[in-house]
């Protein structure tokens, strides 16, 4: 179990690091991606470790209900966010977050 929630730390790390450096909002909006994933893998492993008194084959399936919504809400960010990006790109030639700041206000 702690194997797993190290990788769910990693990955959020990973993409918080992503999100923070990365001026490219292509890479923002796959590091978006990767902090969503870990903590899907999260709550899966909690939802798996917190139904371990459970009598066999009855796991509670609150924490999977979460993890659907999770990717439902991704798949819309990266459907939206890709029409934005493409949007932009059409408009300015160039997706670098510091080139789109005249979008501030």
């Amino acid at each position: 179990m702690s194997a797993y929630l190290v990788l769910s730390a990693a990955l959020f790390a990973i993409g918080t690091y992503g999100v923070l450096a990365r001026r490219n909002l292509i890479i923002v909006l796959m590091s978006l991606e990767l902090m969503l994933n870990g903590v899907n893998i999260a709550l899966v492993v909690f939802t798996l470790g917190h139904s371990a008194g459970v009598a066999e084959g009855a796991a509670l399936p609150h924490g999977h209900v979460f993890v659907l919504v999770v990717m439902a809400v991704a798949a819309a960010e990266v459907a939206v966010g890709l029409a934005i990006v493409i949007s932009l790109f059409r408009t300015r030639r160039t997706v670098d977050l510091n080139d789109l700041q005249s979008l501030n206000g």
